[in-house]
């Protein structure tokens, strides 16, 4: 730990063995006094109930939570569904779900640790390598409704349930141009649509004015990644937009929202 100073630390699931709990409670002491005296921040990664929430970083393996926690947790998830290492018969995972589901779980105050598996000789697979290049180009775009966001005042809304606990995260549908996830920053909301809606409009329902979600008035709407403006009316149903026919990325779609003034 003092000679390198390590920013995360992540443990699995055999800490919670009861013979270790004394120790658990010692690291994190000392962990945390060290990291004061560094100066920096850092982080412990739990499963289970190996710590108190309030102590340490909860992490679920592939699974995401069904709603918004009021503590920072994690999901730890692999670009492939069938394993977390280098294999030659790899079942991927498509970008686009990854992105879905990073949307989806940092709404609900969580953050994505992804993994790869890279051949015995360092190098990515060209597979993982596309797939890492895919999400950074939909960041390039959409990076500012993930980083430096947090929790709304709902996550989301939406048909498609997200099941709870780990192993999950192969389980459910796909997200549909219904499932809609917030997220705000610097005074902005961002309404993320998780599909393309096939008729050219989305209603965020959470947005109505009767709701009362978002009492101030909307000054503009735009799409990330698309330069042309927007059509889109507010009323008791929702807020409702129009977007163009051109996508601008690959997966899913953010919708800017910035009160009036």
């Amino acid at each position: 730990m003092d000679k390198y100073q390590p920013q995360l630390v992540w443990f699995d699931w055999w800490i919670e063995e009861p013979a270790f709990e004394p120790y658990r409670k010692a690291f994190a002491a000392y962990y945390y006094n060290r990291a004061a005296q560094w100066g920096r921040g850092v982080a412990i990664n739990y499963k289970n109930q190996a710590f108190p929430p309030e102590a340490a970083v909860y992490d679920i393996e592939r699974g995401q939570l069904d709603d918004c926690n009021p503590h920072f947790w994690q999901t730890d998830t692999a670009v492939a569904k069938n394993s977390w290492g280098y294999t030659t018969d790899l079942d991927y995972k498509t970008s686009e779900s990854i992105v879905g589901d990073l949307v989806d779980i940092v709404s609900k105050n969580g953050a994505l640790l992804l993994n790869i598996g890279p051949a015995p000789d360092g190098t990515i697979p060209e597979p993982d390598e596309r797939i890492l290049l895919e999400i950074g180009n939909w960041l390039a775009v959409n990076g500012e409704a993930v980083f430096s966001t947090r929790p709304w005042r709902v996550f989301g809304e939406g048909p498609t349930q997200v099941l709870k606990g780990g192993f999950t995260d192969t389980k459910r549908s796909a997200f549909t141009s219904q499932d809609i996830r917030f997220t705000p920053s610097g005074g902005a909301l961002y309404a993320t649509v998780l599909a393309w809606p096939e008729n050219g409009e989305v209603t965020i329902q959470s947005l109505g004015t009767n709701l009362r979600l978002y009492p101030k008035e909307v000054g503009n709407v735009q799409l990330l990644g698309a330069s042309q403006p927007l059509k889109w009316a507010r009323g008791k149903a929702g807020l409702k937009v129009k977007l163009p026919e051109a996508k601008p990325c690959e997966a899913a779609y953010v919708v800017k929202v910035t009160p009036k003034g």
